[in-house]
C-alpha cells in the first residue's frame, strides 16, 4: 500500500503533444507502417486547419484521392483539430523565411506557438527543427 502511494507521488513526465504535418496526417489516416509507432506511443495527436486546407487543395488539383471528405477528417476521433490564436500563429510564421511553402511555414509556426513537436517525413523540416522540434517518420 505504501509503495503505491509513493508511485503516485512521483511526478510523471508531461505528455508529448504531437502536431501531424499534412503528410503524416495522410499516413496515419491510411494506417501507413511508418506511423504505427507514433500512433501507439503518442498520448495526443493534433492536426492543424492548415493541413485540412492543403488536403483540399491537393484533392482539387487531382494530386491525391481522399478516402472520405475533409469533413470526415475533422470528425475523426484519432486526433483533435487545434486552432491556435491567429495573430500569434501568423506572427510566428513571419520569421520562417527559410521555406517558400506557405503550408510548411504555417505548420511549423503552429507547432512552435503551442510548444509541440511536429510529426513529419519532410527532410527539410526534420533538418530545420531537429529532434527537439519534430518527430521524424
Amino acid at each position: 500500500m505504501a509503495v503505491d502511494a509513493c508511485r503516485s507521488a512521483v511526478p510523471q513526465p508531461p505528455a508529448i503533444v504531437i502536431l501531424l504535418d499534412t503528410n503524416a496526417l495522410i499516413w496515419v489516416e491510411q494506417r501507413h507502417a511508418r506511423t504505427r509507432r507514433l500512433v501507439r506511443d503518442a498520448r495526443r495527436l493534433y492536426i492543424s486547419p492548415v493541413s485540412l486546407l492543403e488536403l483540399q487543395f491537393l484533392h482539387e488539383a487531382g494530386k491525391i484521392r481522399l478516402k472520405g471528405s475533409v469533413q470526415s477528417l475533422i470528425d475523426d476521433d484519432r486526433w483533435i483539430v487545434d486552432e491556435p490564436p491567429p495573430t500569434r500563429w501568423f506572427v510566428q510564421a513571419l520569421d520562417l523565411a527559410w521555406t517558400r511553402d506557405p503550408f510548411d511555414r504555417l505548420l511549423v509556426a503552429h507547432a512552435r506557438v503551442r510548444g509541440w513537436r511536429l510529426a513529419t517525413a519532410d527532410g527539410e523540416l526534420v533538418a530545420r527543427l531537429g529532434a527537439a522540434g519534430c518527430i521524424e517518420l
